[in-house]
């Protein structure tokens, strides 16, 4: 079989799947981003976005990846000369340390071991010595499928008086992301994750103590130059407007299933997801306490790699997952189950894993992981 992009069964930690919605809504005839009919666009999206992260306050968006947003809110709210804390656990951590960096010659990075939780004791000590100005950390850790608990975190953060910075990028419309209740003054989300519309747009939520602290650090991606052109409905640099007419209609799709209908549902495919992978006695990398409900990360069994899995289900199957990045690479897969993913692509993935296995010899029981999958199904 030839892999064919269009018709996969496509489970990678993201870019998602796209609803044909979406996709038609990128085909529309160009349209001048300073007139009135985008403007209405810009308008739509801004009063849409508080569906999307779940609260109000000062939101912008951005042309560019969710790296372009880490930097934007990184290059406005932290200060050389002022201590930043930065706490890894995976390669998003690793890169948010190397983004702050840029911007501040005061850092300290809490690192913990790839696919462990974040070392939220060591941190609080560090917050308590009353320095941190800013606290940057990953909600959810897509490299090695593993979400960090924020929870535990937010009082010590509150009560230092530091910024609560987020990469929420693969987190928001995919796991539990309150903003308030932690008190989170910036929030990044990507287009290309739980929200299921194009790569190529980043959205900034930031709090109101953020809103005021900004100073530039770039031009192009100055946040309050962005705020203060969407509060007009507008954008401060050209668009990029075939994205934003593809987030309208994402957006619109998130509301129509509400962010609560979507976290439970992304909920529900990781729960199976983790069982039919338990009855092939495939092992989660990480701490399962952590496991990410957005994307989950398995160890290749033991004398099966790339080829044997990932390359086998895409050339003979269709099927598109996801591998291991850094070290990791040739050592785990990764499949993701956030945006629009639904059951029958489980079933697909997890059908044509068993025949996989089972040419290896390696499957406990034929049709136990899809019958996990069909008794968790509405």
């Amino acid at each position: 079989m030839n892999p064919d992009p269009e018709t996969a069964t496509f489970l990678i930690a993201g870019p998602v799947r796209i609803h044909p919605r979406v996709l038609r809504a990128m085909s529309f005839s160009s349209v001048n981003h300073r007139g009135d009919y985008f403007h209405g666009i810009v308008k739509e999206i801004r009063e849409l976005l508080p569906v999307l992260f779940g609260a109000r306050g000062h939101q912008a968006i951005l042309s560019g990846s969710g790296t372009a947003g880490l930097e934007a809110v990184y290059s406005s709210l932290v200060r050389r000369g002022e201590r930043t804390l930065v706490l890894a656990n995976g390669n998003f951590g690793d890169r948010t340390d190397q983004i702050v960096r840029r911007y501040c010659d005061v850092v300290t990075t809490l690192s913990a071991p790839w696919g462990q939780h974040i070392p939220v004791g060591r941190a609080i000590e560090e917050l308590e010595k009353g320095d941190v100005r800013a606290l940057c950390v990953v909600l959810n850790e897509t490299s090695v499928g593993l979400a960090n608990d924020l929870s535990k975190l937010a009082p010590a953060v509150r009560k230092s008086g530091a910024l609560f910075l987020v990469d929420g990028i693969s987190a928001v419309a995919g796991i539990p992301c309150p903003i308030e209740a932690w008190g989170l003054d910036a929030v990044v989300a990507g287009s290309q994750k739980g929200l299921a519309a194009p790569a190529g747009l980043a959205m900034v939520h930031l709090s109101d103590r953020a809103r005021t602290e900004l100073t530039p650090g770039t031009f192009y991606l100055d946040l309050a130059a962005h705020l203060d052109n969407l509060a007009k409905d507008d954008t401060p640099w050209t668009p990029a407007i075939p994205l934003f007419l593809a987030l309208r209609e994402a957006l619109l799709l998130l509301k129509e299933e509400t962010l609560p209908g979507r976290l439970a549902r992304t909920r529900r495919l990781a729960e199976g997801t983790r069982a039919a992978a338990g009855a092939l006695s495939l092992s989660l990398f990480p701490d399962p306490a952590h496991a990410s409900d957005t994307v989950t990360a398995l160890n290749n069994p033991t004398g099966l790699g790339d080829n044997e899995i990932r390359k086998a289900l895409l050339e003979h199957y269709n099927v598109a997952l996801q591998g291991g990045q850094g070290a990791l690479k040739g050592k785990i897969f990764r499949i993701g189950h956030m945006g629009i993913a639904d059951w029958s692509d489980l079933l697909v993935t997890f059908a044509a894993l068993e025949r996989i296995l089972g040419k290896a010899g390696r499957l406990p029981k034929p049709g136990a992981s899809l019958s996990e999958i069909v008794a968790r199904m509405p």
